[in-house]
């Protein structure tokens, strides 16, 4: 189960694309049992290779600037066809429109659920309010074992050792 803060990062870098004008974005749940890889793809295209770029560009600033955090790897972004920011848990591909059409990411990853960016949010605001009903309940605080030691030094005193008193 991916985690509320991985959904955040995931909503964000959405965003950044969206705000760079990239087309047709898709966001890939992916299946546990078939992927290992990763949770999420984010998917989408620019109308050329300076627009990739600066998709790309985007996404990094704001992920950092919002959550401090940097693509693991980064591959791609000198021919800018196709360029791929690896965050772990999710997976930005950056594509020109040929190259979408000819790898077909979405065709490959049958088993996968596309998501809209409004279904992640909608998911995340579900799992914090879920998370925020749940009462907490406190336990009473266990005696340690430092406690005990300490109250069974503090009983009778011992005799010492090899030595008897007069």
């Amino acid at each position: 189960m991916p985690s509320p803060e991985t959904q955040k990062l995931l909503l964000v870098a959405s965003a950044a694309c969206e705000d760079k004008k990239a087309e047709d974005i898709r966001i890939l749940a992916l299946d546990p049992a078939e992927s290992g890889l990763t949770d999420y793809f984010l998917i989408c295209n620019g109308t050329n290779e300076r627009q990739n770029v600066a998709i790309s560009d985007e996404v990094e600033l704001r992920l950092k600037r919002e959550f401090g955090t940097l693509p693991n790897s980064v591959e791609g972004r000198r021919q800018a066809d196709w360029i791929l920011l690896d965050y772990v848990d999710f997976i930005v591909h950056i594509f020109s429109p040929e190259k979408r059409a000819f790898y077909g990411l979405e065709r490959l990853r049958k088993s996968a659920t596309s998501i809209s960016p409004s279904d992640l949010n909608e998911e995340l605001k579900a799992t914090v309010k879920a998370a925020r009903a749940k009462p907490v309940a406190k336990k009473a605080p266990a005696k340690s074992a430092k406690k005990a030691v300490a109250k069974k030094k503090t009983g009778t005193p011992r005799k010492a050792a090899g030595k008897t008193r007069t």
